[in-house]
């Protein structure tokens, strides 16, 4: 498909191999002959922990580093752009560097900026809320320090060769061992562009990712290329989108435990102490059990996977008995949690989005109520606004354009509504649970998303409450994540004025759809068999969805199976 792309006269030049993993299957370039593995986590442990690949950096200095090294190579460095990305209209929240220029520049619709540029873009990715604090690496806000070119057919600044030779240069200005660093080589996609990549990988860690952004959805006379089953056409430009983990070259070049430990140390210290936890610290087993668990944590990524077995084959892999592995764990990884997510709010609220029941305000609510949860199961002697001020003090409160005393007044505010939807959420669960308790059947997960999205009650309260009543109800380990992936893509303006068209003869062919909004006008949920699919829409036996009509909008909400959960944007009747 992109295999040519790969090509590149660096590689060859500087005697780099192309070879396939022996586990996973990809190609990879690397200098090293006896190299069998691509050096990606889970087919390699963690080997940088407990011993650095760069030379230490704290988060300040790896960023100026890093862009004061583009500006020698003729960069201009840009200042970050907010995290709520409202110069876009199909998401919410900006998440990556490259978002701050689609669709306009990379469309070609208007001129960059500056080219080539330079940038430490802050990002929210929500969609793996589950796996932070468990996994020793994942962030809910990161920095992406970048580079970006963008070539035109009357302007060509550089492309793929120079790319991955700054690459190279970069690491070895930071201490970094070129004969260690591999080149995976992986597709990329998102908001609607696409080319070849390649991982940067170091001690079983990805650093970094260079995309070469030369595919658009939008239909062209040349012949396309299909990527993960969608179809994309060869862009005008030309364009060198990199991405570089901050808070990852931070912790590969501390070498600690986990990634936290390096980026947070003052809140995961302060945190620790009024969680009470500075006797686990001290102790010599627990210091042992994290440095081993850390080498492993590369598998612990819970999205659509169970949680015990993942913990249990960690526990195996460090030969500890598995309560006692989880009896240590659990505390410090809501510790790590909750010092991620305070800073992940300075940048929400501080950039001025409100905490609401919409929009990026509902993906801010849903940071806040999960950081007070886990604050409250360590009794936590601390105060959430207090906690948010600091982040935004280390970051630098004049980087902000909110106030600090109206985000003090915002939580605040928060922090006793939440504590009123705990005062009331209890009569509500019992409620249901009674209901579920007399039929004699569990309590189903779209029951608890409701129970979440239209009360706000969190799914840990649901269980206990649930629980005393004697009902039964199983939450997947990644519920918060799936509640985030439904509500962190903005509606999309419609690209044609009926784009069913194409499908309308297919769509009118199946058995009509029973309108249970007439039979049933109160009720809110409803069993459904999918009938067909194709191109993002579902046709359904039966539904309660009003269709869009007469000036009115249609309904939204969720469709629940089994395994997923997926946000429906609009319903239009055919036929």
């Amino acid at each position: 498909m992109l295999e040519d792309e790969y090509a590149l006269d660096y590689f060859r030049s500087q005697g780099f191999e192309r070879k396939v993993c022996t586990s996973c299957g990809a190609a990879f370039w690397t200098r090293d002959p006896e190299q069998e593995f691509c050096g990606d986590a889970p087919c390699v442990t963690y080997n940088f922990i407990g011993n650095p690949v760069f030379r230490s950096h704290t988060v300040d200095e790896m960023r100026e580093a890093f862009l004061s090294f583009f500006e020698r190579h003729g960069h201009t460095r840009l200042e970050r752009y907010p995290v709520a990305a409202r110069w876009r209209d199909d998401i919410y929240l900006t998440i990556a560097s490259i978002a701050d220029f689609q669709p306009l520049v990379t469309g070609g619709v208007v001129p960059p900026p500056a080219n080539p540029l330079t940038i430490s873009q802050p990002c929210i990715r929500l969609n793996d809320l589950d796996s932070v604090g468990k996994s020793g690496r994942h962030l809910t806000l990161f920095e992406m320090m970048a580079h970006h070119a963008f070539n035109t057919p009357e302007e060509q600044i550089y492309w793929k060769d120079e790319t991955v030779a700054l690459c190279d240069e970069f690491i070895a200005s930071i201490g970094g061992d070129l004969d260690r660093v591999s080149y995976k080589e992986h597709p990329w996609y998102g908001g609607g562009n696409a080319g070849a990549s390649v991982e940067v990988l170091i001690g079983g860690l990805e650093v970094a990712t260079l995309v070469f952004m030369n595919l658009g959805r939008q239909k062209t006379n040349q012949p396309p290329v299909e990527i993960d089953g969608e179809l994309y056409y060869p862009l005008r430009l030309n364009i060198v989108d990199t991405g570089y983990g901050l808070e990852r070259f931070v912790w590969a070049s501390k070498g600690s435990p986990t990634i936290y430990d390096a980026v947070f140390p003052e809140m995961v210290s302060r945190l620790t102490r009024s969680a009470h936890l500075e006797d686990l610290l001290d102790n010599p087993e627990f210091t042992k059990i994290m440095g081993l668990s850390a080498r492993f944590a590369g598998v612990m990524d819970i999205s659509g996977t169970n949680l015990y077995n993942l913990r249990k084959k960690v526990a195996e892999a460090i030969d500890v008995p598995l309560e006692k592995l989880e009896r240590i764990v659990i505390p410090i990884e809501k510790v790590y949690s909750i010092a991620d997510h305070t800073r992940c709010l300075a940048y929400m609220l501080g950039d001025c989005i409100v905490p609401s029941n919409v929009r990026e305000g509902y993906l801010t609510r849903l940071v806040l109520r999960r950081t007070l949860r886990m604050m409250n199961d360590l009794s936590m002697d601390e105060n959430l606004a207090d906690l948010i001020e600091a982040q935004m003090q280390v970051v630098g409160t004049e980087s902000f354009e909110q106030d600090v005393r109206v985000v003090r007044e915002i939580v605040e505010n928060e922090v006793a509504r939440y504590a009123s939807t705990l005062k009331r959420g209890t009569r509500i669960v019992q409620k249901t649970a009674r209901s579920y308790r007399t039929k004699s059947t569990r309590i189903p997960l779209r029951e608890v998303i409701t129970l979440y999205d239209s009360h706000g009650i969190p799914p840990e309260m649901v269980r206990d409450v649930a629980a005393a009543e004697g009902a039964v109800v199983e939450i997947p380990d990644n519920f918060y994540s799936l509640i985030a992936e439904i509500h962190s893509e903005a509606q999309r303006v419609a690209e044609a004025e009926d784009p069913l068209a194409a499908y309308r003869e297919r769509a009118e062919a199946l058995p009509p759809t029973k309108k249970l909004y007439y039979e049933q006008p109160g009720e809110v949920e409803f069993e459904a068999i999918v009938l067909d699919y194709f191109d993002g829409f579902v046709v359904l036996d039966q539904t309660l969805f009003y269709p869009e009509g007469g000036g009115q909008p249609s309904d939204t909400g969720t469709l629940v199976t089994s395994e997923s959960m997926v946000r429906v944007e609009g319903v239009t009747k055919l036929g």
